[in-house]
């Protein structure tokens, strides 16, 4: 496989996608107050649902999806912090825009962490709007669409 390849995760995936996971989201506990979202989630069953998609070898790079009638939503996306600035953040964004359109869903949906600036400043440039801010639960979160043609 080559690094650019981006692949269904397996069961064997499992540790290296809690462990990016991990990694990509630590820093924000101090930040944001709370263990962020994709570090609770079930690595495991998300994997089994083929939910989550995968790049590197090892892996580097992973993200969450979930299709509804009418839209992709992106659950998580994540990066292990010695990857960055390497695209793949952009590479993965691009697979996820490529799969809702040959699922033939009108928009992708995405939400961020109110306090994850960083992800703020990234999603416009690859087409994302604003839709709304609001609180779930301890979150604090930014909304995201971006709507395909």
């Amino acid at each position: 496989m080559t690094h650019e390849e981006i692949r269904p995760a397996t069961t064997a995936d499992v540790p290296a996608v809690k462990a990016v996971t991990d990694a990509a989201y630590h820093h924000y506990i101090e930040r944001i107050g709370t263990v962020p979202q994709p570090m609770r989630a079930d690595h495991a069953a998300n994997v089994a649902e083929g939910k989550v998609f995968v790049t590197g070898e090892p892996v580097i790079g992973l993200v969450v999806i979930e299709a509804y009638e009418d839209h992709l939503y992106l659950d998580n996306i994540a990066v292990h912090p010695d990857a960055h600035g390497r695209g793949v953040g952009g590479r993965l964004l691009r697979f996820v825009e490529a799969r809702a359109r040959a699922l033939r869903l009108p928009e992708l949906r995405l939400h961020t962490h109110a306090l994850m600036w960083e992800n703020q400043k990234i999603y416009p440039k690859y087409g994302y709007e604003v839709v709304e801010r609001r609180t779930d639960g301890p979150y604090d979160r930014v909304h995201y669409r971006k709507r395909l043609h």
